[in-house]
C-alpha cells in the first residue's frame, strides 16, 4: 500500500492542526520539512513510541533478532498506541539476526503486529523479496564502497522486485558539514545509482551545516537512534524536527526567489 512513500510524501506537506467540532481531536500543525523524520529505538518498550511521536517524529524503527517473539505482545501495543496517536504513523521494523529462519509465515506474523516495513541487511537471503506479504513493504540497507566500479556494480539492485526504498549505510554522520564537493561525489554516485527513495541514519547533534550537506544526498528519511525515549531523547527529536522545518523553508525561499531562466536577459 506504499505507507513508505505516504510517509516521504507527508513530510513536505504541511497540515494544519486542530480538530472537528467538539469532539474533534487536536493536532499539533505539521508543519513542512526536509525529509521525513524516523525514530530508531534499540529495545521494544511500553510508551517510546507515542512519546517519539509526540516530540516531532514521522515514524517508529524497532529492532528485532528475527526470533523473539515474546516481544510482539508489547510491539503490538506499541504499535497501536503509534497509529492511535497519528493514523499516518508509519512503524517499521529493522531485522538483526537469524534472517534464514525468516518464511511466509514470518512475514505474515509480522503484519500482523502492525508493522508496515521491515529493513534487511545486503547479506539477508535473496529469497525474502519474492515472499508475498501484502502490506509489508521491504527495505535493503546499501553499505558504501569506494571501489571504481560499485556504484554500476549496486545499480543492479535496481532489477530485483519487491523493494520498497532503501537504508544508505553511510557512517559520515560525524562530518557531513565539512565534506568537500569531490568527498560528497563518492557517496552521490552510489545515492545515484540505487535510484530508490532513501533512509540515512543520522546523529542526535546534527547541526545546521550538517543538514544542508545532507540535502545533497537526495534522502527522503532521517534516522534517529535512541535507546529510549526520555526527556533528553524528546529535545533531540524536537531541534532535529525544527532543524528539518527550516531546512525545507530556506530551500522554498530560494527556489522562489531564484529567477527563471526565461527572465534573464540576452544581449
Amino acid at each position: 500500500m506504499a505507507k513508505l512513500q505516504d510517509m516521504f510524501s507527508q513530510a513536505r506537506r504541511a497540515q494544519s492542526g486542530g480538530g472537528m467540532g467538539f469532539l474533534g481531536k487536536n493536532k499539533a500543525e505539521n508543519k513542512t520539512h526536509a525529509a521525513a523524520l524516523v525514530v530508531e529505538l534499540s529495545q521494544i518498550s511500553a510508551g517510546s513510541a507515542e512519546a517519539a511521536l509526540k516530540a516531532g517524529a514521522d515514524g517508529v524503527l524497532f529492532n528485532w533478532d528475527g526470533t523473539d517473539t515474546e516481544q510482539f505482545e508489547v510491539l503490538k501495543k506499541e504499535i497501536e498506541a503509534a497509529s492511535a496517536n497519528s493514523e499516518n504513523t508509519v512503524t517499521g521494523l529493522k531485522i538483526t539476526d537469524n534472517w534464514d529462519k525468516l518464511d511466509q509465515e514470518s512475514l505474515k506474523q509480522l503484519k500482523e503486529q502492525g508493522v508496515q516495513y521491515i529493513i534487511l541487511p545486503f547479506n539477508a537471503p535473496a529469497r525474502l523479496l519474492s515472499l508475498e506479504s501484502k502490506e509489508l513493504e521491504k527495505v535493503i540497507t546499501v553499505p558504501m564502497s569506494k571501489k571504481e566500479l560499485y556504484p554500476i556494480y549496486i545499480r543492479n539492485l535496481t532489477a530485483f522486485d519487491g523493494i520498497a526504498a532503501v537504508q544508505l549505510d553511510f557512517e559520515i554522520s560525524d562530518k557531513l558539514g565539512s565534506m568537500s564537493i569531490e568527498e560528497i561525489l563518492d557517496y552521490r554516485a552510489v545515492r545515484e545509482a540505487v535510484r530508490f527513495a532513501a533512509f540515512l541514519q543520522v546523529s542526535s547533534d546534527l547541526s545546521e551545516a550538517d543538514a544542508y550537506t545532507l540535502k545533497t544526498l537526495d534522502v527522503q528519511a532521517v534516522v534517529l537512534p535512541a535507546k529510549d525515549v526520555k526527556e533528553s531523547t524528546r529535545k533531540q527529536i524536537k531541534a532535529l524536527r525544527e532543524l528539518l522545518e527550516k531546512v525545507h523553508k530556506d530551500e522554498k525561499n530560494n527556489d522562489k526567489d531564484a529567477p527563471s531562466s526565461l527572465s534573464i536577459n540576452r544581449k
